[in-house]
């Protein structure tokens, strides 16, 4: 069965903030990516 858990908005927002911090660890940027990894593919 498919994992159909998606990260919310405001997650979504502050996971783009860490990745394009340059001074964000290589882990905070691992994560954040996973996290947009699970965003509704859409925009509104």
């Amino acid at each position: 069965m498919a994992n159909k858990k998606q990260t919310s908005t405001s997650v979504a927002s502050k996971a783009s903030k860490v990745l394009k911090s340059a001074s964000s660890s290589k882990t905070c940027k691992s994560l954040a990516g996973s996290a947009l990894s699970q965003t509704r593919k859409g925009r509104k």
